[in-house]
């Protein structure tokens, strides 16, 4: 029996952008279907296993949802997110999940439906009226794709790209000029099953060794051990890994992720297996102190020590209004920020910022790409841009949008545009967008960007910022007048990233401690304390790094050799302190 449902949004897939985008539509006040073909919510943040987001790290860039949520984590989490070094947030993926489900329980006009995965998409003409389930026919006026491999575009004939553009295309420096090995074994970025190890002490369960371990021959020979292990780095003695460096990455025959059900079945089974085996490999070169933890995912994977699903970092791209390419994430000559995206009419179409630096995944290869990437607060980060709403929406279908790595990117700039934080913010768009199809009676492409941009802005649970400006929290009293500003004025916007505002000191963060010692300034952008205080801690030197504008402008300007008393939070893996 197939149940009839209707709805004015559907959103399909409970990934990161699929999920921010229903919980926004609903905060609307819009009746809303959230459908997920697993029981938990949150995609690469949660069921992915990828508990250590990149990206949207400094305090400028933690607005919207995305914002909320690392609100949400550092009140849930025992020990703080400070644990790792890859990020500045690592969590156990359990209380990711919790999270999300509290958001979308708490919507009486949310319904979520899990374990279901698109079979038929639903059309009339050029327009898209709902989605086919095996035990669900879902009729809406808005349907979004928010699926890992970007489903929806192939049941709906939605035309999309998969794999590589060539230079002659876009003009991107880093684009190949046409084929060559590296194109033709890896057609999209390689994906990774994340799984989770715990430091049992001694005695951990034994994990079956493979065949032959010789794949991951010096996987960590340039990092060590100790390092490899706290790259990700969880509370509770847990070990995130997800190592490119000969490690689990995986990307043989990627084609068969988008063949068939078969062949794609046919992967995830290779893929489970290799990073299984690379966790063997793990315990028999470290010791039986390290062992698969059990009981972190909701299944029999691994004992629960394996993610529901591979760390997909590319899908099906949409052919959409506007493409994003490498030359739109760039910085702007001498600056540190991307362009601003601009229509014929001279308005911003931007709707959500990201700022990760252009990373791709091949397992074997070194891919150069050109540099996004800047030292900001003592460390490096990529240059902040901008998601433009025409990359949300297909350039003749009606009745869709999409709302995670399935935008419309070509596949150099999609390194960035695929990251966690930046996907949830263009997910929270897609979702206000949806909601305000529906109030204005209208498909994606008539509703005004501008009518997107203030309802995002003025938000009343979490406000989402459009514009990058490193020296502007979202606690800012100003806040909202510069980003509105920069909306009405975009030739003013400074290709440095900082408006003529006042600073703004956040509060101390309640986990942070005193620390004293000297300082010192051995480059612009590269600080240390060597500590005096402490018997504990004397005559050691720390990296200091903030995420904070006020005390970045402190430091760059702080006496060199001169004694800094500063509040902070120790980082082991990393050997800094977070100011």
């Amino acid at each position: 029996m197939v149940t009839q449902l209707t709805t004015d949004t559907l959103v399909v897939g409970g990934g990161t952008g699929g999920t921010a985008a229903a919980i926004q539509c609903a905060r609307r006040g819009v009746k809303t279907i959230l459908v997920s073909e697993f029981p938990w919510l949150g995609g690469m943040l949660t069921t992915a296993g990828v508990a250590a987001p990149d990206g949207n790290e400094l305090a400028a860039w933690q607005t919207g949802l995305w914002g909320t949520y690392l609100q949400a984590l550092r009140r849930k989490q025992p020990g703080g997110l400070d644990h790792g070094w890859v990020s500045l947030f690592t969590y156990n993926p359990t209380i990711g999940a919790q999270i999300f489900a509290e958001w979308v329980e708490s919507l009486p006009n949310l319904h979520w439906i899990s374990g279901q995965v698109p079979l038929e998409v639903l059309r009339q003409g050029n327009r898209v009226t709902g989605v086919r389930f095996a035990d669900y026919r879902i009729e809406a006026q808005i349907t979004l794709d928010g699926t890992e491999l970007g489903d929806i575009l192939a049941l709906g004939e939605v035309p999309y790209r998969w794999g590589w553009e060539w230079q002659g295309e876009f003009d991107e420096p880093s684009a190949p000029v046409n084929a060559n090995e590296l194109t033709k074994r890896y057609p999209v970025q390689a994906p990774t099953w994340v799984c989770i190890l715990r430091d049992y002490g001694d005695s951990a369960p034994s994990i079956p060794l493979p065949p032959t371990s010789s794949t991951f021959q010096g996987t960590w020979d340039n990092y060590g051990s100790e390092m490899f292990l706290n790259y990700g780095k969880l509370s509770d003695s847990l070990f995130m890994i997800n190592w490119p460096i000969s490690g689990n990455d995986y990307g043989e025959n990627l084609d068969r992720l988008i063949t068939s059900e078969t062949l794609r079945q046919d992967f995830l089974k290779e893929a489970y297996h290799h990073s299984l085996n690379f966790a063997g490999f793990i315990q028999q070169q470290l010791g039986k102190r390290y062992g698969l933890a059990s009981g972190i995912f909701p299944h029999s994977l691994g004992n629960g020590a394996f993610a529901f699903h591979p760390y997909y970092r590319e899908s099906r791209r949409l052919k959409g209004q506007i493409t994003i390419t490498e030359q739109d994430i760039l910085p702007m000559p001498g600056g540190n920020v991307a362009p601003l995206p601009i229509d014929d009419q001279g308005n911003v179409t931007a709707i959500a910022v990201g700022n990760y630096a252009n990373d791709h995944h091949y397992p074997g290869f070194d891919f150069s790409l050109q540099p996004k990437s800047i030292r900001w607060g003592g460390r490096w980060t990529g240059t902040p841009f901008t998601i433009p709403y025409g990359a949300l929406i297909p350039q003749t279908v009606e009745g869709l949008l999409v709302c995670e790595k399935n935008i419309s990117v070509s596949h150099i700039a999609n390194g960035s545009t695929r990251l966690q934080p930046v996907v949830m913010n263009l997910g929270q768009a897609a979702g206000m967008a949806a909601a305000l199809c529906i109030e204005l009676n209208c498909q994606p492409r008539e509703v005004p960007v501008r009518k997107i941009q203030e309802a995002l802005l003025t938000d009343s649970i979490a406000p989402s910022g459009i514009i990058p400006l490193f020296n502007l929290v979202p606690q800012h009293p100003q806040w909202l007048y510069w980003q509105q500003y920069y909306l009405d004025h975009p030739e003013d916007y400074p290709i440095n990233g900082n408006c003529p505002c006042y600073y703004f000191n956040v509060e101390i963060s309640k986990n942070s401690q005193l620390y004293q010692g000297y300082f010192h300034r051995d480059h612009p952008q590269d600080y240390s304390l060597t500590i005096t205080e402490t018997l504990e801690n004397s005559g050691q030197t720390w990296q200091l790094i903030t995420v904070n504008p006020e005390v970045d402008e402190q430091l760059k300007t702080h006496p060199n050799g001169k004694l800094l008393s500063v509040w902070g939070q120790y980082n082991y893996s990393g050997n800094w302190l977070i100011v």
